[in-house]
C-alpha cells in the first residue's frame, strides 16, 4: 500500500527525527520534461538478453503513471560497473526493449545522456512520450557526483523524480547532485514504498519484532545489529557471520570463515542484547564440508563438534527447526542475509527453510538484498512476503541508521 504525499525518511538520528518530501502525485506533470531517476540496473547473458526484469517491473507503476498524466518522460538509469567507459555489453538497449514490451509504445534510446544530440532528441518527445538515456555511468561525473555533469543531465529536464531506492544510498550526480538545479523534486511510488514498508517495520511495527541477519560477514551487518537492538524483541543470526559469533562464544568453529578481530565485539553485542532483554539465536548445528565445493563430503554437526578442518556452509536441520518457531509468535520480520551458501543446493536447506517459515507466518515480512530476494525465488516463496525491497546496500544502510543522500536530497527540495 503507497503511502501518498508527505512520508517520513530517515537520517543518522532515524527514530527520532523527521522531515519529509513530496510524492510524484503531487506534483503537475503534464507537458513537462520529467527526469526519472530509475535503477534499470538489470543482468543480461551474453546475447544481450534480460535474465531477470524484476527490477524493471518493480519501477513500471511510476513510469505509467508519468506516462498517464501527460509527462515528457526522459529515464535514466545506470548498468553495472563501466567505470566512464563506454562499455556495449553495458549499455541500456535490453532495457528500452523491454520497456517497450511492457508499457506497449516505443521508448527510443538515446546514444548518450548529456550532450547536444541528446538534448534534440529530448526535444522531440511529445506529451505521454518515454525515452530512455544511455547508461549514465558511461560518465566518470555520474558516480563522482560531477555538478557540472549533474547541471547538464538536469538541463533535459522541467521536473525531476527520483525512484531508484536501490541507488539512493549513493552520493551520486543522478541521484543527488542533481537535485540542486530543479525547483520541483519528488519521489516515485516504488522509493516512497520502500521508505513507507521500513517505516512499518521498524519505526511504528506491530510486536513483537524479530531481525533476520545473515551472510557472510559481521562487519557488513555490524551497523544494522548495533542499531536495530534497541528495536527488535528477537534477533536471529545464520549464515558464515554465525561463526564469529560462535567463537566468541569460546567454541572451535574450525575453518569456518571467522573474522577474529571482531570477537570482542560480538561478544559486547550478545551481552548488550541480554541486558536488553532481546532474545538473540545463534545456529546450533550446521551441514559442514570438508571443502568449500558443491561435491564436497557434506555432513551435519552441532556447533560444538565442528570438525579441524572442516568449513560450516549452512545452518542445520535442529537450527532451521529453533529459527522457524522462533518466528511463531511474531508480528514483524525483518529479513537480511541468507542461512548458509545455498547457491549449491547441498548447503541450501537451511535458507529455504527459512524461506518458507517467513513465507507461512501471519507476520508482516520486509526483506531486502539480492541473495535473499534470489534464495525466495529460488524457494517460490515470493507471494508469502508482504515487501521484498529493491536495494540491498540501501536497504542495509537504513538498517544501519543511516542518511541516505538520496533521499535528504528530496527533503532539501520538498517545497
Amino acid at each position: 500500500m503507497l503511502n501518498n504525499g508527505f512520508i517520513p525518511s530517515f537520517t543518522k538520528n532515524i527514530y527520532g527525527w523527521y522531515n519529509m518530501f513530496k510524492t510524484i502525485d503531487k506534483i503537475d506533470l503534464a507537458g513537462k520534461k520529467c527526469l526519472m531517476r530509475v535503477d534499470f540496473n538489470v543482468p543480461v547473458n551474453d546475447q544481450m538478453e534480460i535474465t531477470d526484469d524484476n527490477r524493471i517491473r518493480a519501477g513500471i507503476s511510476t513510469v505509467r503513471y508519468a506516462l498517464e498524466k501527460g509527462a515528457r518522460l526522459i529515464l535514466c538509469s545506470h548498468m553495472g560497473k563501466p567505470k566512464g567507459e563506454r562499455i556495449e555489453k553495458l549499455s541500456l538497449r535490453p532495457v528500452a526493449k523491454r520497456l517497450e514490451e511492457l508499457l506497449g509504445i516505443p521508448v527510443p534510446l538515446a546514444p548518450d545522456c548529456i550532450g547536444d544530440e541528446v538534448a534534440k532528441m529530448v526535444d522531440g518527445v511529445k506529451d505521454g512520450q518515454a525515452l530512455l538515456l544511455e547508461n549514465l555511468r558511461f560518465h566518470k561525473g555520474e558516480t563522482k557526483n560531477d555538478e557540472s555533469f549533474a547541471k547538464e543531465l538536469a538541463s533535459l529536464g522541467d521536473v525531476y523524480v527520483n525512484d531508484a531506492f536501490a541507488v539512493s544510498h549513493r552520493a551520486h550526480a543522478s541521484v543527488e547532485a542533481v537535485t540542486k538545479f530543479f525547483e520541483i523534486c519528488a519521489a516515485g511510488f516504488l522509493l516512497n514504498d520502500e521508505i513507507s514498508y521500513f517505516n512499518k517495520a521498524l519505526e511504528s511495527p506491530v510486536r513483537p519484532v524479530v531481525a533476520i541477519l545473515g551472510g557472510a560477514k559481521v562487519s557488513t551487518k555490524l551497523g544494522a545489529i548495533e542499531n536495530i537492538l534497541p528495536k527488535v524483541e528477537k534477533i536471529i543470526i545464520g549464515g558464515a557471520m554465525a561463526n564469529t559469533f560462535l567463537k566468541a562464544n569460546g567454541l572451535d568453529v574450525g575453518a569456518s570463515l571467522v573474522e577474529d578481530d571482531l570477537l570482542n565485539t560480538a561478544k559486547s553485542l550478545m551481552q548488550r542484547a541480554v541486558g536488553m532483554g532481546v532474545k538473540f539465536y545463534l545456529p546450533v548445528d550446521f551441514v559442514v564440508a570438508s571443502e568449500f565445493k558443491a561435491d564436497s563430503v557434506t555432513k551435519i554437526v552441532t556447533s560444538q563438534e565442528i570438525p579441524n578442518g572442516w568449513i560450516a556452509l549452512d545452518i542445520g536441520p535442529a537450527s532451521s527447526r529453533l529459527f522457524s518457531e522462533a518466528l511463531e509468535d511474531v508480528k514483524t520480520i525483518v529479513w537480511n542475509g541468507p542461512m548458509g551458501a545455498f547457491e549449491m543446493d547441498a548447503f541450501s536447506r537451511g535458507t529455504m527453510a527459512i524461506c518458507h517459515a517467513v513465507a507461512a507466518s501471519h507476520a508482516m515480512s520486509i526483506v531486502g538484498g539480492g541473495d535473499t530476494d534470489a534464495a525466495l525465488h529460488k524457494a517460490g516463496e515470493v507471494d508469502g512476503i508482504s515487501y521484498m525491497s529493491t536495494g540491498g546496500g540501501a536497504f542495509l544502510e537504513l538498517l544501519e541508521g543511516k542518511e541516505l543522500p538520496g533521499i535528504r536530497a528530496l527533503q532539501s527540495n520538498a517545497g
